[in-house]
């Protein structure tokens, strides 16, 4: 009712539409007095004759000449009368076949329709909308950002330059506007100035131009933006952007922070303050075999182990859950803490093999740069010889052939990173790298969400998404907080304690078996306490860290924190 309601109010308001739609009363009223004239002229003929029909009769002789029905039930015996009934046939088809038409179409059925694709796709948002998010760009980041932002409940317009293209995301459930990124007049339609931010998600040169429109409006309205290359960082910033994200290096970051084999020590993957959060490879280690219960690392270390990962797949920290050689421990605990874990695990199964990564575009010259700063070794594989620096770690062939898979180590080495841009050839190379080696460890890159479980089935032990890594990144510097991403649909995330769980100790909450996530620290005061114990209260006016699955931190906030809301 709401949609059809502004498709009138736009109909009616505007000025054309109110001119076409007079213009047809016009037209229908001279169609009218020709039907009334020629009924007329009807009787008089028929007279003429010597026949005698009614009124009603005229004009529906009339009607069916002009429509070329012609029943023939009524029939002029006379050449006048022929030659009248030509008259009316002929003007009946200029006037209801042609003329009706086409003036209906053009003075009604266009602004009606054109009613239609502006109540669905606006050129100009409503007054008095504030604190909301302006977004430029349609990509894979920015639509993990919009279901991040409608997760939380926070208001979004999607700006459009194509009619069609905006008609088709209305059509899918996304707010959009329609109009050109680099017209000063769209923000200002957009209302930039009371926007809480600004994300502009496309080229180097396009989110330099929106970054610097922008600002004639507003200099304090925050914009993020997405840079391609290095180089146009400075130049983004120069232009008036707040936060430039270089997405190539923040997942080649992630992807080599996955990077496990080289020996079971912890390797950190993300911070919450004081709070590590880390993994650890169990191949050759005395946890294979026992359960998380048995292996007391909670007890003796002080370490909460949050979860198993079991070849992509994450399992929750039960205490029966069994370790397996090839299981993946994802610990919390403080730095001190996870020292404690590497003196007694360490020591074993340590390899000096380089880790093999596929690809030497943004993202694979990222995870090699971020390697080589934690001194591990590499050998990075492509078939672009430009893209070939020096003979000591690139090596120069398709990944696709074993003789240059083996020249990088693959028989040996204890992990690969596939980071190329296609996830056909993602899941094509995992694959294969899975058969020649059943127990190496696989990290891929993924650039569609919808393609993590298929890259996971094929075999791969860790994907991150692009898309959900630069959406993240995005949300956590509008947020202003951190949310930790772990891997694709694990997250650490921090909230202010719901007033439901205040007072209240963990086992009293039950915040697992209700929602699936675990609470793994609190902080109040700027005071830290990691992996607090379960029986004592959570204190108020704290904040909670927490880590979970998507879906499980959908259940938390749905439970918790919306009743706050």
């Amino acid at each position: 009712m709401k949609f059809f309601t502004s498709q009138i109010s736009y109909f009616v308001s505007n000025r054309n539409t109110r001119t076409n739609i007079r213009r047809l009363i016009r037209f229908m009223l001279i169609l009218l007095g020709m039907i009334i004239l020629y009924g007329v002229l009807f009787h008089e003929i028929m007279e003429m004759e010597g026949q005698k029909h009614s009124w009603m009769t005229g004009f529906y002789w009339t009607l069916t000449t002009m429509t070329t029905l012609g029943f023939g039930d009524i029939t002029f015996t006379s050449d006048l009368g022929r030659a009248f009934s030509i008259l009316v046939l002929i003007s009946g088809v200029i006037s209801l076949l042609i003329m009706l038409p086409f003036t209906f179409i053009e003075f009604f059925y266009a602004p009606w329709m054109e009613a239609q694709h502006r109540a669905r796709a606006p050129r100009e948002l409503p007054k008095g909308t504030k604190d909301h998010v302006i977004i430029t760009s349609f990509d894979a980041v920015t639509k993990a950002l919009i279901e991040k932002l409608d997760q939380y409940g926070h208001e979004y317009v999607l700006l459009v330059d194509e009619l069609q293209q905006a008609l088709d995301l209305y059509d899918q459930g996304y707010r959009v506007m329609l109009g050109d990124a680099d017209d000063p007049e769209t923000y200002r339609k957009m209302n930039v100035k009371d926007a809480a931010l600004v994300v502009s998600g496309g080229t180097d040169m396009f989110n330099t131009n929106v970054a610097h429109t922008i600002r004639e409006f507003s200099d304090d309205v925050k914009i993020i933006s997405t840079a391609n290359s290095y180089d146009s960082i400075d130049i983004l910033k120069l232009a008036g952007s707040n936060h430039v994200l270089h997405m190539g290096n923040i997942l080649g970051r992630a992807l080599s922070r996955r990077t496990l084999g080289q020996d079971a020590r912890v390797h950190p993957v993300g911070r919450f303050g004081r709070l590590v959060i880390a993994e650890a490879t169990t191949y050759n280690t005395p946890l294979v075999g026992k359960t998380l219960r048995e292996s007391r690392l909670r007890e003796d270390l002080g370490i909460n182990v949050v979860g198993i990962w079991e070849r992509g797949t994450f399992v929750g920290s039960h205490p029966e859950v069994e370790i397996k050689s090839h299981s993946v421990l994802v610990l919390a605990g403080s730095v001190q803490q996870l020292r404690k874990y590497d003196e007694l695990f360490g020591i074993y199964s340590i390899s000096d093999d380089p880790v093999v990564i596929i690809g030497a575009g943004r993202v694979g010259r990222a995870a090699a740069y971020h390697l080589k700063r934690r001194n591990i070794k590499f050998k990075i594989v492509d078939k672009n010889p430009d893209r070939i620096r020096n003979s000591k770690n690139f090596i120069l062939g398709d990944a696709a052939d074993l003789d240059t898979l083996k020249k990088a180590g693959i028989e040996t080495a204890p992990s690969v990173i596939i980071t190329s841009h296609l996830d056909d050839v993602n899941i094509y190379l995992t694959i294969y790298c899975r058969s020649l080696r059943p127990n190496i460890h696989i990290i891929s890159r993924s650039t569609l969400e919808r393609n993590v479980n298929t890259l996971h089935r094929a075999g791969a032990d860790f994907v991150m998404s692009y898309a959900s890594m630069g959406a993240n990144a995005i949300f956590n510097i509008f947020e202003e907080n951190d949310i930790v991403m772990i891997a694709e649909g694990l997250n650490v995330f921090s909230l202010k304690t719901p007033s439901k769980i205040q007072g209240k100790s963990l086992i009293e909450c039950d915040i697992r078996n209700k929602t699936g996530c675990n609470v793994i620290a609190y902080q109040k005061d700027g005071k830290q306490v990691i992996n607090p114990d379960p029986k004592e209260p959570i204190p108020p006016e704290s904040e909670i860290i927490l880590i979970g699955q998507a879906d499980d931190e959908q259940r938390f906030i749905s439970h918790y924190k919306k009743q706050d809301d």
